[in-house]
């Protein structure tokens, strides 16, 4: 049997499927490497990839099977989904300086996943980094995925203030993110979501609001600076049309046809497509960490779910209800007694 002090709480899943497949039960707790840090997961973000990754349906497929046959063909290998967090370090690695005992940090696992536990433990040189001293736990877990890819395409799209920026998709983590950054350049922020998003993405900063229930932003010749896109299937080529010359088209969810697109258009007009995927590295953390405490990005938390609602947690992320981002409060099962 294994002892109370080798076990914690996790979020698991077995195979693939709705998000009753989640169930809350104990697992054994990882060990902490040389060259780790093991971390008391406080909070994660439930995000779109994760319920993707849980069903194993995707809105863009091209990288569909090297990802099965990575993950597991028939059912999950890694059990345990999340891919960013907050929380506490519990133990260093013999090899390991920088981090103490007791320090608050977050980051993100990438396809390691696994924080949707009570203990996940990560190379010490990867995407972890101390938090932002002004959030709190489920504040600061809702922010490397979209802080890190906002500041990615934003960086990449050069903002000068007095630029016109549309956020299309700005609802969620990356959008919500992308909407704060571009305002703080000084740009004017044009959102585009589902209608009940507008005060919340008003409130981030958003100068206009565009419906696209109601409204097709490319399509009343209102054309802008830069548009970030989040949303997987936005018309290429009327996005392109909606540019301005010398304007920058940053596609987060790109499917193949838009990457050969993008060859062309980046060759052969003055418009510019990105398309690369962002980084996760602990110098993109700690920038972070500094606009939010210049006040520069606030919390987007929309709400907080105990593990025992991962399901229902994943049902909203899925309807796309949420206005920012949904966080799971991570418990230890013994804390939990």
């Amino acid at each position: 049997m294994i002892s109370t002090h080798q076990v914690m709480k996790a979020i698991t899943y077995s195979e693939y499927g709705p998000p009753e497949v989640l169930r809350v039960e104990d697992v054994p707790k990882p060990a902490c490497g040389d060259d780790e840090v093991l971390v008391r997961v406080r909070a994660a973000e439930a995000t779109k990839a994760d319920c993707e990754l849980r069903r194993f349906r995707f809105a863009v497929n091209w990288f569909w099977l090297p990802l099965r046959l990575a993950l597991g063909v028939r059912r999950p290998r890694q059990r345990v989904l999340g891919g960013y967090f907050a929380g506490e370090v519990a133990a260093v690695g013999k090899a390991v300086t920088g981090f103490s005992i007791g320090e608050r940090v977050y980051g993100g696992t990438g396809l390691r996943l696994g924080t949707y536990a009570a203990y996940v433990a990560l190379p010490a040189r990867g995407p972890v980094a101390p938090m932002p001293a002004t959030m709190d736990f489920t504040e600061a877990a809702a922010v490397p995925l979209g802080g890190l890819n906002a500041l990615h395409f934003l960086g990449r799209a050069t903002i000068q203030p007095g630029d016109d920026v549309l956020v299309n998709g700005a609802g969620g983590s990356i959008g919500a993110h992308a909407v704060q950054l571009a305002k703080s350049s000084g740009a004017r922020v044009t959102a585009v979501d589902h209608g009940r998003k507008e005060g919340f993405l008003r409130r981030l900063g958003a100068d206009a609001f565009v419906d696209y229930r109601q409204t097709d932003f490319t399509a009343g010749g209102q054309t802008y600076d830069i548009i970030l896109s989040m949303v997987a299937g936005a018309p290429y080529g009327r996005c392109i049309r909606a540019l301005r010359p010398g304007g920058r088209y940053l596609i987060a969810n790109p499917r193949l046809s838009d990457m050969l697109r993008a060859l062309i258009t980046n060759r052969f007009t003055r418009r510019r497509v990105v398309v690369a995927f962002a980084p996760e590295t602990r110098a993109g953390l700690d920038a972070l960490r500094e606009l939010i405490e210049q006040g520069k990005i606030g919390p987007i938390v929309d709400r907080v779910e105990p593990m025992e609602q991962a399901s229902e947690a994943h049902r909203r992320v899925e309807r796309e209800e949420r206005m920012g981002a949904i966080v799971l409060a991570i418990e230890d099962r013994l804390e939990a007694r």
